[in-house]
């Protein structure tokens, strides 16, 4: 089924990449604007997340570092540092973010035909749906995190006590201030590099798994023009329809290749920041995990359950996706292999049979994402990080008791 002449092809970055060009403007990491304005804002809301940091480090200058307490101040610490890891990421490569959104509107300019370009709208579809999701798990996060701290507020207008409760952050900083007195203040300063963080985890999250979305669809091409290329071969054994099915295998391979060429591009784009951003991930996840039994043993610090939960399924959430994403691509690269078996291939002309051949041979390698040498992305390592994160749980929970 041919494209019209006169059909529109696909806008990526209008049809699906609309809420997360939304998301990254906001923060200033949308690889197309880089004017002095958008240097302005990236330094400024940069300079929100490394000061929340600091003050939070300073409580180390004020007060006796028991490991206890260590462990306390890490634990947020680190959930605080993954928002700069994640912000600098997209600051860093943001023309290779721009590099990766041409590909892709050059590989959806080439498509052949209708079922082709539907694919690839199914796939963004898929994405956007992935967004909206994850904007509103975020929503409700900001939410919640907005609430703790002036709750003792709230219930001085519900429920008015004769004398006034204290205000407080669950969050321990030392702004080397009056606590009480500039409460609102340091509740602002907090809850904005929250936001901001936030929004850069949600912001450059969605973007790539929406790449890797963009790049199954391209394996998933790649499976239907074998298919198409093969079936040319039912009709009669002509002269002619051995070029079509030569022809038919050559895009398939081609646009398989491309896949495989945007993943490479897109992983080497941000390995070196996604091997840190991984032990960042583990050492919080193990830290805020034993945080919450804490909280959860006390029985009456809800507050602090909240936030450390709140950080958990966060920290759990994002590993998930990311690997999830990973297995996503290692199974439509295994399809490739199945399609390639699957076809009449046995009824075609033996010099197409030996193509063929070298088809399956080249799917049986492995396509997968991997950082470092160390991770690839799947499920399987889903497992292994999680394992490692109670692991460490588990050890410090026993040099506590």
């Amino acid at each position: 089924m041919r494209l019209d002449s006169h059909r529109k092809m696909i806008c990526i970055v209008k049809q699906h990449f609309k809420l997360n060009r939304i998301l990254l403007l906001t923060i200033g990491l949308w690889p197309y604007q880089q004017s002095l304005l958008v240097q302005f804002q990236r330094i400024f809301l940069i300079s929100i997340l490394t000061s929340s940091i600091v003050f939070q480090f300073t409580l180390f200058l004020t007060s006796e570092c028991t490991l206890d307490f260590v462990i306390k101040i890490l634990s947020s610490v680190l959930f605080f540092m993954i928002f700069m890891i994640k912000y600098n990421l997209f600051w860093i490569n943001s023309q290779a973010m721009r590099s990766l959104l041409e590909q892709l509107q050059n590989i959806c300019n080439e498509l052949k035909d209708e079922n082709e370009v539907n694919i690839m709208k199914k796939y963004g579809s898929n994405a956007k749906r992935y967004t909206t999701r994850m904007i509103g798990i975020f929503m409700f996060s900001i939410f919640i995190s907005f609430c703790m701290p002036i709750w003792s507020h709230i219930l001085d207008i519900v429920r008015p006590m004769n004398e006034s409760r204290s205000h407080s952050t669950v969050l321990l900083t030392q702004y080397f201030v009056d606590q009480e007195k500039y409460f609102y203040l340091i509740f602002l300063h907090i809850n904005a590099a929250f936001c901001i963080g936030g929004t850069a985890i949600i912001g450059t999250g969605t973007m790539l798994i929406a790449y890797l979305k963009h790049a199954c669809g391209m394996f998933t091409i790649a499976s239907y023009r074998i298919e198409q290329a093969m079936t040319i071969n039912n009709l009669q054994n002509s002269f002619q329809n051995e070029i079509a099915i030569y022809k038919g295998i050559i895009c398939a391979v081609d646009v398989h290749c491309k896949a495989i060429e945007f993943c490479k591009s897109l992983i080497s784009s941000v390995e070196g920041l996604f091997f840190i951003l991984i032990g960042f991930g583990v050492i919080s996840l193990s830290l805020n995990l034993f945080e919450m039994y804490k909280a959860l043993s006390y029985g009456d610090a809800k507050e602090e359950f909240l936030f450390h939960f709140i950080i958990v399924m966060i920290i759990f959430l994002y590993m998930f996706l990311a690997n999830y994403a990973g297995q996503e691509i290692i199974d439509h690269n295994n399809h490739i292999f199945y399609a390639a078996y699957n076809v009449r291939w046995y009824v075609a002309p033996l010099h197409i049979q030996k193509l063929i051949l070298f088809m399956l041979q080249r799917s049986t390698k492995a396509v997968s994402l991997n950082v470092g040498g160390l991770f690839a992305a799947s499920l399987n390592c889903f497992a292994s990080l999680a394992t490692t994160s109670v692991s460490y749980f588990t050890f410090i929970y026993s040099t506590q008791q």
